[in-house]
């Protein structure tokens, strides 16, 4: 977990913050530009990227505030630039369900790269002295997007269940709201990061379409079975620990 923080000071809280934000959202505009012509994105996919990129505005510009920064470190910076990169990938995904049609020889390496700069922010962080809260938060939702992108762009050929695999993060924050005691703290577990990081290599295996449907169906079926055994096991350590 990310514990401090050290940020370049400016004249009001935000100032860098919100010129990083807003490079990102630029960057953000390009990417859609270039799908636009490389894969000729639609209306639909470009109005997903656009919602996708202001909604990524507000709420990560929300988070800086409440924390106090007036900056993204190093490493929540990699992780902006994965964000953006799932931004391309919401696109695509977007797109592909309105025409029927996904353009899977981009949105499978786009979605990779996003996948393995994972294993780059944490690192940087650590190297950089930048560690934080905020990036922790902010490294942990970009993942939890981009599996749900993903899980939905997989549903389309292997069928509606695999949605529950981007939906668990998502309900397990829903429950906390109505019991209190989801909301504790979890001790570090090597299983819960590997199974939350195969997560994604196995979506974008079935994604790609390399291997056979049925291949694909029970290496989505074993990440979902495992998935459902991590938050099991988180609730059951968040209810013996409850006051």
């Amino acid at each position: 977990m990310y514990l401090q923080t050290t940020f370049p000071t400016a004249t009001r809280t935000g100032t860098w913050a919100d010129r990083q934000q807003a490079g990102a959202a630029l960057v953000q505009m390009a990417m859609l530009a270039a799908l636009a012509t490389a894969v000729d994105l639609g209306p639909v996919g470009w109005l997903a990227g656009a919602a996708y990129a202001v909604g990524l505005q507000a709420l990560l510009g929300g988070a800086v505030r409440r924390a106090g920064a007036v900056a993204l470190g190093p490493a929540d910076l990699v992780t902006l630039g994965r964000a953006v990169l799932v931004g391309g990938v919401t696109a695509l995904v977007a797109d592909g369900l309105w025409t029927g049609q996904i353009a899977t020889a981009v949105l499978v390496p786009v979605a990779a790269v996003a996948l393995a700069l994972d294993a780059v922010d944490g690192k940087v962080a650590r190297r950089t002295g930048t560690v934080s809260e905020l990036g922790a938060r902010f490294d942990m939702e970009t993942d939890a997007f981009l599996i749900m992108v993903l899980s939905v762009q997989v549903a389309t050929v292997l069928g509606p269940w695999v949605l529950v695999i981007g939906a668990l993060r998502y309900l397990f924050v829903a429950a906390g709201w109505v019991l209190p005691w989801l909301t504790g703290s979890l001790p570090p577990r090597l299983s819960a990061k590997t199974i939350a990081a195969a997560q994604g290599i196995v979506l974008i295996v079935a994604a790609s379409g390399l291997a056979p449907l049925l291949a694909a169906a029970v290496l989505v079926a074993a990440a979902l079975a495992a998935l459902v055994w991590s938050f099991a096991q988180s609730v059951l350590l968040l209810h013996r620990d409850a006051p």
